[in-house]
């Protein structure tokens, strides 16, 4: 089979590097792909957008299966667009896709199925919105609606903050996302990564992970995609994912479906795990980044046939086979992130770092020159990925290969997987 995937990024890279490990796999495409992603798939100078293109290539490759990384081409139909050209795709149509393309759609949707989730209002204008801040406890939680790379959240610890927050996405921070704003209250507990394939009917667990959203060591600084990720979660605990399954993802896509939008691809939930249970922070409608990159390199299983029978309704078939190992993704971005950076900067030190035992990069944000260096083109740009028999053991690992990474224009935290680390600690 023809596999073709979407997207840049180190969650391409990693779908990538398990996708072409499967016997069902016999060639492999990427659009428009990054300098890693290269080495194992022939990468297509195409927008991930540009639909009629990508059909085009489908029909004159044989393509039979297109997997779709990133949310953007997911909120904009593509997987509508490929199925009625007869090009089997997976991933979320449009519709269903809204569950992340709109953080107000998912809040709706909660109450009206009695999804647990914080507190929230919407507003149109920055009027009402400012009025509403200027009253609510603190912290409080300012998203824009729409996608935004990551970076629509703001969390205000001060009115100021709060106000300004409000000021920035009405005033266009955010582009169209912005256009309507999501407040809600602030959520005390651990976050965590769920996942499930879903068919539009069965829903399959996958491995939990815990993200680090802020730029900076001890979660510090602004939003971010995210600086690294580890897998499993500690605090997703046999009893929690029961809870996360009944009371959260279910009840989600049986609303999807009664809509007329049943939902067939990846539901990845942001949680936060508060004293009194699980509740939703938000729905992303694919595989995380870069939660990604440390389930692929924790499933035993093959992935291909089990896209393939999310897409096809099978899921019931299908059983999946978790390491019992730890892994962990350190980001390596480029300095600046999540704000100005710049491109272009060579990075050396990959090739030993890569050798290290148990290490796997992943790209994220490159490109290869001709002369074969390889430079960043992204703010995000590596995941410095490693596996061990707890935390301590891959976490250690991954920072000895970040040690052997020349790329003074980069940066990351120091922390990945300090919660998993604390838990470790004998109490006092």
């Amino acid at each position: 089979m023809h596999v073709l995937v979407i997207g840049s990024g180190g969650r391409e890279h990693a779908l990538c590097w398990a996708i072409a490990k499967s016997p069902l796999c016999g060639r492999l495409s990427a659009v428009p792909g990054n300098g890693g992603i290269a080495e194992i798939a022939t990468c297509l100078l195409l927008d991930p957008l540009d639909f009629a293109g990508i059909t085009a290539f489908c029909r004159a490759e044989n393509v039979g299966l297109v997997v779709v990384g990133p949310d953007a081409p997911l909120a904009e139909g593509i997987v509508d667009h490929l199925e009625a050209a007869g090009i089997k795709a997976f991933g979320p149509t449009a519709g269903a896709a809204r569950l992340e393309s709109s953080k107000g759609f998912t809040k709706d949707l909660c109450t009206d199925a009695g999804i647990p989730t914080a507190r929230y209002q919407r507003f149109a204008s920055a009027a009402a919105a400012m009025a509403y801040v200027k009253d609510h406890p603190l912290p409080v939680v300012i998203k824009a609606d729409g996608l935004a790379l990551g970076k629509g959240v703001i969390i205000a610890t001060t009115r100021a903050e709060a106000e300004a927050a409000v000021s920035i996405m009405f005033a266009g921070e955010f582009g169209a996302a912005g256009h309507t704003v999501v407040i809600e209250e602030f959520l005390e507990g651990e976050e965590a990564s769920f996942f499930v394939l879903s068919d539009g009917e069965t829903a399959l667990p996958l491995a939990s992970a815990q993200d680090h959203k802020r730029a900076f060591d001890g979660d510090t600084g602004p939003n971010t995609g995210g600086m690294g990720a580890y897998s499993p979660a500690p605090v997703m605990t046999e009893a929690v994912t029961a809870q996360v399954m009944r009371a959260i993802i279910t009840p989600t896509l049986d609303a999807m479906r009664a809509m007329g939008c049943p939902f067939k691809g990846v539901l990845y939930a942001g949680l936060m795990i508060t004293a009194t249970g699980p509740k939703l922070i938000e729905y992303n409608a694919r595989f995380g980044d870069p939660e990604a990159q440390v389930l692929m390199l924790r499933l035993k299983s093959d992935l291909l046939p089990a896209l393939i029978a999310a897409r096809e309704g099978r899921l019931k078939e299908i059983a999946l086979s978790w390491s019992e190992e730890t892994a962990i993704s350190v980001v390596m971005a480029s300095r600046g992130y999540p704000g100005r950076y710049q491109k272009g900067s060579v990075i050396k030190g990959l090739d030993k770092a890569a050798t290290l035992p148990n290490v796997t990069v992943f790209h994220a944000g490159t490109q290869r020159r001709s002369d074969g260096a390889v430079t960043a083109n992204g703010g995000r740009v590596l995941n410095i990925c490693a596996t061990g028999s707890g935390i301590a053991e891959a976490r250690g690992r991954a920072y000895d290969a970040v040690r052997l990474i020349d790329w003074p224009e980069g940066f990351c935290r120091n922390d990945i997987g300090w919660r998993a680390l604390v838990r470790l600690e004998p109490k006092a």
